[in-house]
């Protein structure tokens, strides 16, 4: 018989580059990893595709931004904000507080952002298992500082079967006027 696995409120092993917590994940199964994680104002993952993964994401907290569609534009005609992006059935970015989720079928593009003043936090299922690795390292490579090194992102997701499509940003956010 194996033991499961119960964690209390903020427990877990914190990814400090990348702003998450693992709850669960290849040390415990092979099947899927799970993240609680704080995104803060401004931050946008950038669109990009899993070519094997499998994602959900669950809004607990705020708003974010969420895109989880094939874009009706050819790539070249896309531009660089996925916020813009519509379907071919005219699906376009919704804006998800607590309780939306989005879920993400292997190749599909997506992306999420928060547009807001305030940090969102949102639960995060990935399958396989062993995404914390790859959090890990994109978390080092925007933890350098200043305006985050595309170059190196775009490799280091290409490495991680990851196909970036706009590029990962970090906006200032302040007061609307």
């Amino acid at each position: 018989m194996t033991d499961g696995l119960m964690l209390p409120d903020g427990a877990g092993r914190l990814i400090p580059s990348a702003g998450m917590t693992l709850k669960v994940g290849a040390e415990r199964t092979a099947r899927w990893s799970m993240f609680e994680a704080v995104v803060q104002p401004g931050f946008d993952v950038g669109a990009h595709l899993h070519h094997a993964a499998e994602e959900l994401f669950y809004v607990l907290e705020g708003e974010l931004d969420l895109l989880a569609f094939q874009p009706a534009a050819p790539p070249g005609e896309r531009g660089g904000d996925w916020r813009t992006w519509a379907a071919e059935d005219g699906t376009t970015v919704l804006r998800g507080g607590a309780g939306s989720s989005m879920f993400v079928p292997a190749g599909c593009p997506h992306a999420f952002a928060n547009p807001t003043e305030s940090p969102a936090k949102l639960l995060f299922i990935v399958t396989p298992a062993g995404h914390e690795e790859y959090l890990r390292g994109i978390g080092e490579i925007v933890g350098r500082g200043g305006v985050p090194d595309q170059e190196a992102i775009r490799e280091w997701r290409r490495r991680n079967d990851i196909e970036q499509l706009t590029p990962l940003t970090q906006r200032a956010v302040g007061p609307r006027g």
